[in-house]
């Protein structure tokens, strides 16, 4: 994925004239989402922060700060898999260095997601985001 998949679902954001639209396409993200194993649920993929249960993992290819870092997670909730999915569009297949230079506030703020998610969905949204980075900064750094 490039950030052209990101600019994409903003494009698909600005079809719905309201909020209730967007939040069942997020949910409607979610429930596409790819099947996550069973084996990867293990305490070291789980995200702390979340109210739901979110495991995230990655993949990379490569090294440094060129690194190329494919994400996968999953959720007991579809909103939470939607927001995983919304995720994966702004940060999956970049790399390491790509990841860490994102303005993750900007971008996000392009869906008006913090408007209305509630206060925990917002918290579970930047321990994602925060693990995303975490795995970056590692890739980057060695």
């Amino acid at each position: 994925m490039t950030a052209e998949a990101f600019d994409e679902l903003v494009e698909n954001f600005e079809l719905f004239d309201d909020w209730e639209e967007r939040y069942r396409y997020v949910i409607d993200l979610g429930k596409q989402m790819p099947g996550f194993p069973d084996d990867l649920k293990t305490d070291a993929t789980l995200v702390e922060g979340c109210v739901s249960r979110v495991w995230l993992d990655e993949k990379v290819t490569g090294s440094g700060v060129h690194a190329v870092i494919e994400f996968s997670g999953d959720s007991d909730a579809f909103i939470v898999k939607g927001l995983i999915a919304v995720l994966k569009a702004l940060f999956s297949g970049r790399t390491a260095q790509a990841i860490l230079e994102t303005n993750v506030a900007e971008e996000l703020s392009r869906l008006d997601l913090s408007a209305h998610l509630s206060p925990q969905r917002s918290n579970g949204l930047s321990a994602m985001v925060n693990r995303i980075r975490a795995y970056a900064e590692q890739e980057a750094t060695g």
